[in-house]
């Protein structure tokens, strides 16, 4: 399964809430970094104990030391997606970094049943250059979680691509300019950086 996360050059514009599960050292850098909310095991009594209609965030994201009071929440958190992974890095030591990239832009795909990823990479406000960049950055990660069983470069993983808006006309996309776009993006985080 191919699962992870891309922090894209230009914001894709969603307003982002982060929650941060952490105590001590770690709870001051996430609050020092822009959590909305920051709190321990008592943010996971609150949560448990209004059964997830508390939940005011849309993003969550942990340190492991956190994780044995976090389970209780699995059937809370989990379908929502809001459930911290390390995976897709919201379950790391490095909690203020976590919150940066969401603040920045930070979006998670994951292949669906149809062998389809879905991901939003801009606004139709956005210019070219831009959606460029966002599409070079979602190909880099997605590049990152190619599985090892998957030999070949780019042709061999990735068999069509297409953009389009929420309800408007896909167009395809010629899987070779990915790699452009790539370099389009590394650039543009380098220069926001």
């Amino acid at each position: 399964m191919v699962r992870g996360a891309a922090v894209l050059p230009h914001s894709a514009g969603k307003p982002v809430r982060v929650a941060v599960f952490a105590e001590g050292e770690a709870a001051d850098e996430a609050r020092a970094a822009g959590a909305d909310i920051v709190g321990g095991d008592e943010l996971v009594e609150a949560l448990l104990d209004s059964k997830g209609k508390s939940i005011d965030f849309t993003r969550a994201v942990a340190h492991p030391s956190m994780m044995r009071s976090l389970v209780r929440l699995g059937k809370i958190l989990g379908p929502k997606g809001l459930m911290p992974n390390p995976k897709v890095g919201t379950l790391t030591p490095d909690v203020a970094a976590a919150v940066r990239d969401m603040r920045r832009g930070r979006i998670e795909f994951r292949v669906d049943r149809t062998a389809i990823i879905h991901a939003p990479i801009g606004k139709v406000s956005m210019g070219p250059a831009q959606l460029y960049a966002n599409m070079g950055a979602l190909t880099t990660a997605l590049l990152k979680a190619k599985p090892d069983a998957i030999k070949g470069g780019l042709a061999q993983y990735v068999s069509k691509v297409a953009i389009c808006s929420t309800m408007g006309k896909g167009f395809e996309v010629e899987a070779s300019s990915l790699l452009a776009a790539v370099d389009a993006a590394a650039e543009a985080m380098a220069a926001g950086a």
